[in-house]
């Protein structure tokens, strides 16, 4: 027996209801035939019952119908947003969401991201992409470790600690600023 078409579209399940519909079969008869075609989570019998009435009714249309609704994010929203981080660069989601209380921290974290094209910066020390003199050590230093290998052989490996590149200082100065996608990252001293 052939498997049941997956995730089909909802216009194509309403097409089949309207077609069956029309030949005047059963709603539970309607429901039985599309669980065997497309799969038993395909819709509920209420659903196809609703579809059959909606039909009966004189409904054409196997399309959803246009919604008016408000928009999730508005130009206004927006300006308000920006206009409170730049007073402070350093401001979290969630002082945002505080400071603007009718806009959730979800809008407010796409507005800043998609919208605006922020990014939320930390600062650190190991830099995202390597320049060409980080790429000319790291071949220079992996040249030497070659080097040193050749002449020395397993005494070598032996003598090499390893670890990861966690630092742990005793003060650590964590900051974070808001800044656009083209703005160069903040640097701050190692103290």
């Amino acid at each position: 027996m052939k498997l049941p078409l997956a995730s089909p579209a909802r216009c194509e399940l309403r097409s089949v209801i309207r077609f069956l519909c029309a030949k005047n079969t059963a709603p539970v008869d309607i429901h039985s035939q599309l669980c065997e075609v497309y799969g038993e989570k395909c819709m509920s019998v209420q659903h196809v019952r609703k579809w059959c009435r909606e039909f009966k009714d004189g409904r054409t249309d196997v399309h959803d119908e246009q919604r008016s609704g408000r928009p999730s994010v508005s130009d206004e929203t927006i300006a308000k947003v920006e206009e409170t981080m730049l007073k402070d660069r350093r401001v979290t989601v969630r002082e945002l969401c505080e400071m603007i209380p009718d806009v959730s921290k979800t809008c407010i974290d796409t507005i800043l991201t998609d919208h605006l094209g922020y990014a939320k910066v930390c600062a650190r020390w190991v830099p995202r992409m390597l320049t060409e003199d980080h790429k000319r050590q790291r071949v220079e230093a992996a040249r030497e470790f070659l080097q040193a290998y050749e002449t020395d052989g397993e005494d070598f490996l032996d003598s090499i600690v390893t670890g990861d590149e966690t630092w742990v200082r005793l003060h650590v100065i964590h900051v974070e600023v808001y800044r656009t996608k083209k703005q160069p990252c903040a640097k701050f001293s190692r103290a």
